[in-house]
């Protein structure tokens, strides 16, 4: 029970974290909202807690390919600036 407790508050914080970050998305906060909360309700009837770190896994992975897309995007702003 106190690893299944755990494990909702890593997803919820996931979760969390991930709205943060979509504030900023190239195609809207609204449609980054609405697709990760629809890929949230698909999973929320896993109750296996490998599987759930799993996703939680998987979810770190996308909180880094978005911040990966945010100094990208940060970059090529510095660099149309500076350079011709």
């Amino acid at each position: 029970m106190a690893a299944s407790n755990q494990l909702r508050y890593k997803v919820i914080r996931q979760y969390k974290q991930l709205l943060y970050m979509g504030r900023e998305y190239p195609r809207g906060y609204q449609f980054f909202r609405d697709r990760l909360h629809s890929g949230f309700m698909n999973n929320a009837n896993i109750t296996d807690d490998k599987q759930i770190e799993q996703k939680l896994r998987f979810a770190e992975f996308l909180e880094k390919e978005i911040e990966a897309l945010y100094h990208l995007r940060k970059y090529r702003a510095m660099k149309r600036q500076y350079y011709d």
